[in-house]
């Protein structure tokens, strides 16, 4: 047995003053008045023997209820195992305040009865100690370590929220608070432990007394929409445009009959039911047309009970106003180039002469198109490289003059196959690549009468396996046509063949020509970002904005405030940091300016219902020196913290034995009759 305070046990030195009290209080002689004193001295023999009988009894139970007193107040314990550590205390705290918490156990929320158990674990320690409360909001003020009051408080203050982290960042950050703060750390986390956010690959320091508390809840079943994005990388106007929907079952039972809806701008379009099995998901594709330019927002959703924050899912695309080309010839422009793209009033074709052009205005293309230039300059090569890099499109139709030199610098410049030499023989294309985005979905069905370009003249191109080339089109000998790079955020297009007609057929065939062109200027190289993640996608990318120290950012929408932002050489990041907690299409303005729209949706990491039970976290936990505290929503967690800190703790049984003395001497002095 060990003591809590031992120093209190000096207090026994105080059973010594019942003792004299009684020795000194019962040697006092007293005049008794007798009459008759023949039988005295045998009364009084007999009622001495009682009387020290009856006082030796008193003075022994006083002194037992005495010594429990002083013994409670020692707080004598059991250690369980080692001896128990000494020294001072700090104690973290996780609450899991996600939304997975927001389910019930047999009679309340999870999270209503974690907060309780969380209080109950602060009640179980000493007003010395130090406490840390921290939940996946990871606030900074969550890092301060507090007394026991303000830990209480700070209990009460936590509320559900988006924000999920994994357990080995939430051990990290628990770590950091108690690093150097007290010789003993006491680690807890409360929480349901889903599968998808229990992730703990890191080493655990051995100084940390690591307890796992799981809160187990009633199986529910859910249905999320997972993501919500363009087939396409741009939405083109008065065009079928599609919008894939990837909804998913987390439960064990099929889900049917799970109703679809997709707002665009605000009018609903039903899309029907859709029935997913169970453990599966769902792509469905729905039929988008869009008559004007700018900003379109689409609010996808699904009707599912229980669980409802991933019913919802936004997303906001930007349609330009118009595609912009640009031709750069040595001469006049191509005619086929031409009649191609200004017969669609999308596309803004603009034919130039390489010569006096401003290289700065490449920015200001989608594609950019060099085409019958002899002899590409180092100005341009340098300009031209850096645009691809930045985000451009470049497709290249090398004379049958050109200098394989300067072309080859050009194409080094962007890490590209080289000319060797050029050919003057008929060949024939016969391969198409209909898995790369540039011919796929141009053809329902491959005809085996679609006509491939023939040429007259033709380069052969080096074949270096580090250069990531994709080829479009091949011809028969399987030497290629039509070639594609990705360089940085732009791609690369390098044909092989001049455009004159006279030496290539390419600009005479329809069917490849124009939807190849079409897709080029189309074409990103970085996906579109339709949608944003709370608490996961803080930094956002805006080009092409000359900053000022006079005009700021200002996000508005469901919140209003300003972000952080940080210049870059070509753009601006703009940090959201912890700012948006609920989901919505928020507006990026600088300068009074509406710049885009930012479509932020829930984490859907909760989204799978799916739990580790005591058992498995025993299994998956213990050997790593985390215990497991089962039956978290029954058990007394000020006692069994107080057993698990210190040992069976006995104070609570002297007091009772202090109070049982106390009766044994009333129960002798009152029915001792003398």
């Amino acid at each position: 047995m060990q003591f809590l305070y031992p120093a209190v046990l000096w207090g026994l030195l105080a059973l010594l003053i019942p003792i004299i009290i009684h020795l000194f209080y019962f040697r006092r002689f007293k005049k008794v008045y007798f009459s008759n004193v023949k039988f005295l001295k045998e009364i009084k023999e007999e009622t001495s023997s009682r009387n020290k009988l009856k006082n030796f009894l008193i003075l022994l139970a006083r002194l037992l209820a005495l010594a429990a007193l002083i013994l409670a107040f020692a707080q004598p314990f059991l250690p369980k195992g080692n001896d128990v550590q000494q020294g001072t205390r700090a104690i973290s705290i996780f609450l899991d305040n996600s939304f997975s918490m927001k389910a019930l156990s047999s009679d309340i929320p999870l999270f209503d009865k974690a907060k309780q158990k969380a209080k109950e674990i602060v009640s179980a320690y000493s007003n010395e100690d130090q406490f840390q409360i921290i939940s996946h909001d990871f606030k900074v003020k969550q890092q301060r370590l507090l007394t026991k009051e303000d830990a209480i408080n700070a209990i009460d203050e936590i509320n559900i929220g988006p924000a999920v982290k994994t357990l080995d960042r939430i051990y990290i950050r628990q770590s950091q608070a108690l690093e150097n703060a007290a010789d003993i750390n006491s680690l807890f986390v409360l929480s349901d432990f889903q599968k998808s956010i229990s992730d703990f690959n890191i080493d655990i320091d051995s100084s940390h007394n690591i307890s796992f508390v799981p809160f187990q809840s009633v199986q529910e079943r859910n249905v999320g929409i997972d993501t919500v994005y363009l087939a396409s990388p741009v939405i083109i106007p008065s065009q079928n445009n599609q919008l894939i929907i990837k909804t998913t079952n987390h439960s064990d039972e099929d889900a049917e009959n799970v109703r679809l809806t997709v707002q665009q701008n605000g009018i609903s379009k039903p899309l029907g039911q859709i029935d997913i099995k169970a453990r599966s998901s769902s792509i469905d594709t729905a039929n988008i047309s869009v008559l004007k330019n700018g900003w379109q927002d689409f609010n996808v959703n699904i009707k599912d009970y229980p669980v409802q924050f991933d019913d919802t899912y936004l997303v906001s695309y930007e349609v330009p106003q118009d595609i912009k080309v640009l031709s750069l010839n040595d001469g006049g422009g191509n005619k086929y180039l031409k009649s191609v793209f200004n017969s669609i009033s999308y596309f803004n074709f603009v034919n130039k002469s390489v010569s006096g052009f401003q290289y700065s205005e490449l920015k200001n293309y989608n594609l950019v198109i060099l085409n019958d230039i002899s002899s590409p300059s180092s100005g341009l090569i340098s300009e031209i490289s850096e645009y691809v890099i930045n985000g451009g499109n470049l497709l290249i139709f090398p004379p049958k003059s050109a200098s394989i030199t300067a072309y080859n610098n050009l194409l080094n410049s962007l890490a590209a196959d080289n000319f060797k030499q050029v050919g003057v023989a008929q060949k024939e294309v016969s391969k198409i690549n209909t898995n790369d985005y540039i011919f796929s979905d141009v053809y329902l069905k491959r005809n085996k009468n679609l006509k491939l370009p023939i040429t007259q003249t033709s380069f052969t191109v080096s074949n270096y396996a580090s250069r990531g080339r994709i080829n479009l089109l091949d011809y028969r000998d399987g030497s290629p046509f039509l070639m594609k790079y990705k360089k940085g955020n732009g791609f690369l297009y390098l044909c092989a063949s001049p455009l004159d007609a006279k030496q290539n057929d390419l600009v005479l065939n329809a069917e490849v020509f124009v939807p190849m062109v079409f897709k080029m200027a189309l074409a990103k190289a970085t996906a579109s970002v339709g949608s944003y993640t709370i608490g996961k996608n803080r930094l956002i990318e805006a080009d092409k904005i000359q900053v000022s120290n006079s005009e700021t950012f200002k996000i508005t929408g469901p919140k209003e405030f300003i972000p952080k932002q940080n210049q870059l050489t070509n753009k601006v990041m703009i940090d959201v940091m912890d700012q948006i907690e609920e989901p919505g299409i928020y507006k990026l303005n600088y300068a009074d300016k509406m710049l885009m729209n930012l479509a932020f949706n829930y984490d859907r990491k909760e989204s799978d219902l799916s739990y580790y039970s005591a058992d498995e976290l025993r299994n998956k936990f213990e050997k790593k020196g985390i215990s497991i505290i089962e039956n978290a929503k029954d058990a007394n967690f000020t006692e069994l913290i107080g057993e698990k800190e210190k040992g069976v703790s006995l104070w609570k049984w002297c007091l009772i034995f202090a109070l049982i003395f106390l009766a044994l001497e009333s129960l002798i002095i009152r029915l001792w009759k003398k």
